[in-house]
């Protein structure tokens, strides 16, 4: 089933989620066409790209076939018995991990000796990318020329109990930030979009700190909001991108973050912080500009592909 190229087909597990990795499935398959396939029966590698929905293949699908795994992050506080069970189940299937930053390759190295390849996902600049008039796009999301607009576009809350904060993405940390920065700067706005926002929305109510919401906007809207934005902050103590990192760099946004996922590989040091020090942490657009665009996603599908041949071929 190999292409002249002697690529070898690669079917991508479903997801069905609305969330990033849909769209990362979304993106693989129509730029990869010739080399892909939605067929499992005519695949030859199985690409568990979100690899906490593994079990969407069936075993002996998996048997028959190599199999490339993403494992995204390891959230540590919550990784128990169970978890660590269902790693070792799947492991049996898998004959190469792929993650997304350097941080969660160590994690995973604890736990398997099979080969581990760190590569970003890729970013879409067709999708993100900058937009000069910022005034313009204000004026059209209603917000105040003096408002110092903060961002915050991932999930927040956990899905069991959304008035419970998800602690791996720090939005307690957010939080903190946010206040200390109020003592000096009477013009916050926080931005938020996406799903499970509860926590943080109940925060800043109850802080009295302004806030719009937008809950499920399409990426044009998104890029937008972006570029609207004087600074996004990334407070998590777990992450394997996350992506907003690498959309905020190619839309020159100023962004600050936590060592977390890519935010080392991406980021200047000056722009990472602690919650001991996170006041002094200074947004570097184009030190982050520059290293995104490097995962610009046609330049990294070449990366993506050598990995999967190197798997077909062992």
């Amino acid at each position: 089933m190999k292409t002249n190229s002697n690529q070898p087909k690669v079917y991508l597990n479903k997801i069905n989620e609305n969330w990033i990795v849909d769209r990362l499935r979304s993106e693989w398959y129509s730029n990869n066409p010739s080399t892909s396939t939605k067929n499992i029966y005519r695949s030859e590698l199985v690409w568990l790209i979100a690899s906490w929905s593994w079990q969407n293949v069936k075993p002996r699908q998996l048997a028959k076939r190599k199999v490339l795994c993403s494992v995204h992050h390891i959230d540590e506080d919550k990784f128990d018995k169970s978890e660590s069970n269902r790693f070792f189940e799947r492991d049996k299937y898998v004959d190469e991990y792929h993650v997304v930053s350097q941080k969660t390759a160590s994690q995973v190295a604890k736990l398997t000796k099979k080969k581990i390849t760190s590569i970003p996902f890729w970013v879409n600049t067709n999708i993100w990318f900058e937009i000069s008039e910022k005034r313009i796009l204000k004026e059209k999301y209603k917000f105040h020329k003096n408002d110092y607009l903060i961002g915050s576009f991932q999930r927040d809350s956990e899905g069991h109990d959304p008035k419970q904060p998800k602690l791996s993405k720090g939005p307690d940390r957010f939080i903190e930030i946010l206040l200390d920065m109020k003592k000096t700067n009477k013009n916050l706005h926080v931005v938020l979009t996406g799903l499970r926002r509860d926590y943080i929305v109940n925060q800043l109510v109850k802080n009295n700190i302004k806030y719009s919401y937008f809950k499920m906007v399409d990426f044009k809207a998104m890029n937008e909001l972006y570029n609207c934005l004087d600074l996004y902050i990334v407070s998590s103590r777990y992450e394997g991108g996350p992506q907003a990192i690498l959309e905020c760099g190619v839309t020159r946004t100023p962004i600050i973050s936590t060592d977390v996922g890519v935010a080392a590989e991406i980021l200047s040091s000056e722009s990472i912080f602690d919650m001991n020090n996170f006041h002094k942490a200074l947004p570097n657009i184009e030190y982050a500009y520059s290293n995104s665009i490097k995962y610009e996603m046609k330049n990294i599908f070449k990366l993506y592909r050598k990995m999967m041949m190197g798997i077909y071929e062992n």
